[in-house]
């Protein structure tokens, strides 16, 4: 009777049939599919006429048609074509072989390098850390930029935006930052970006030595949407996995706005109705909970640094997707196409950026400085049409006649080669003296 009971049980656990539903529409990358309950971010393949089946996720539904995006170009597809549950594979796993490595959106490796293991798995979206219980941030976070390092000072476990229209020096400045921060890991996430810089980025701004403490995750521009947003969440969820290990991570994503031009993508083919020029209201719930993932846990071993790159179309600072940033990250620093044109790299506005976190990591004596130095350089730019045409007469104001004398001094200071290491402590003496 046992023996019996036991033969049920194993019948009972052998699959009778597999739920199946049928291609019933195809607008852009939107898939339309009947016959079978999925659920909103499953998984599924669709056949196409040749045999072949590609990858897609169930972005929605509306009454019994579910709404598919495919990961990859969908081509080939009939109506009628078969769709069906992917089968449950485990999920990712991670562990020290992904440093080094170059995987895309769905954490396949497409570096030619063999497959990729580890030991822990990898969870599918990046995790929600409780408010009350994230480490707050401490420490210096050392970028080797002069300008961030002594004026807009970072701590280990900030976020923060690098806002910049396009060709103003962001990629520039970010391969800068990741060749000289002191960090166990960094986690790239190259979204939406040119084909062409991918390549580059890894070469000359890792170069070797970079790539073998970091993992790249990648999603050009010709990617699906989809594709997109699953690269910007799984770098998030990389770099939460080596910080909950205990390591010190830098997070760099270039770029947020793209993120949200993916969001907008998915949301216009759903026929969500468009807001703030074309960004539909979903998009800007969504930035928040992503941006939220990232920073310190909950374990006192271990930080999470974030630098997001947030374009502004058209330098308008006053952008949606900028003005969101710069609400719900840590501080931001505004490169501006005014000192770009001059030849000043970086092109940091210290004026206008700022670091949220700075008086939590630096002493009252250097902040008192970064003030200092931010008040005569705004002094400057304020007579700095007059100087050419002699308008400006020395004497009338003592703090402008001294921002005039210091400013080559300041200009000195803030620029820097993107072959030239700033570390923190030397940086922290230039500024001492600077003022003297």
């Amino acid at each position: 009777m046992i023996a019996a009971a036991l033969r049920q049980l194993e019948f009972a656990d052998i699959p009778v049939a597999t739920h199946t539903g049928r291609l019933v529409g195809a607008s852009g990358l939107l898939l339309e599919s009947t016959g079978c309950a999925f659920q909103t971010g499953q998984c599924c393949r669709i056949e196409t006429a040749s045999g072949e089946w590609i990858a897609a996720q169930v972005v929605g539904f509306r009454n019994e048609i579910s709404y598919l995006m495919p990961f990859k170009r969908p081509e080939g597809l009939a109506t009628g074509a078969r769709v069906l549950p992917a089968a449950d594979q485990g999920g990712l796993m991670i562990g020290p072989s992904w440093l080094g490595r170059i995987v895309n959106g769905l954490g396949e490796p497409v570096d030619g390098r063999g497959r990729l293991g580890g030991e822990h798995p990898l969870a599918a979206r990046p995790p929600h850390v409780h408010p009350l219980r994230r480490k707050p941030v401490e420490g210096v976070l050392d970028v080797g930029v002069r300008a961030l390092n002594g004026l807009l000072t970072l701590g280990r476990g900030q976020r923060v935006g690098l806002m910049a229209g396009s060709g103003v020096g962001k990629s520039v400045l970010l391969g800068l930052i990741t060749r000289q921060t002191v960090a166990d890991v960094v986690v790239v996430g190259l979204i939406g970006e040119r084909g062409r810089e991918v390549r580059e980025f890894i070469d000359m701004s890792l170069g070797p030595a970079g790539l073998a403490r970091a993992v790249v995750v990648i999603a050009p521009a010709d990617e699906s949407p989809l594709m997109r947003l699953r690269a910007t969440e799984l770098c998030h969820a990389i770099a939460a996995h080596y910080r909950d290990q205990g390591q010190n991570v830098l997070l760099l994503v270039d770029s947020l706005t793209r993120y949200a031009m993916a969001r907008r993508e998915v949301a216009l083919a759903l026929g969500e109705p468009p807001a703030t020029r074309g960004y539909p209201p979903s998009v800007f719930g969504l930035l928040p909970q992503l941006v939220e993932s990232a920073g310190n846990g909950e374990h006192e071993a271990g930080s999470m640094s974030a630098i997001y790159t947030v374009l502004a179309e058209g330098d308008d600072q006053q952008d949606p997707v900028v003005d969101t940033a710069r609400a719900i990250l840590d501080g931001h620093i505004v490169l501006s196409r005014e000192l770009a044109d001059r030849g000043h790299y970086p092109a940091i506005d210290i004026a206008q950026s700022i670091s949220r976190c700075m008086a939590q990591v630096t002493t009252p004596a250097q902040q008192a400085a970064a003030r200092e130095i931010k008040a005569l350089y705004s002094r400057y730019v304020r007579v700095r049409d007059l100087l050419p045409l002699g308008a400006y007469v020395a004497g009338a104001d003592p703090a402008t006649d001294r921002a005039v004398a210091l400013y080559p001094r300041i200009e000195a200071f803030l620029h820097q080669g993107t072959r030239e290491a700033a570390p923190f402590a030397d940086t922290l003496a230039r500024l001492e003296s600077l003022l003297a």
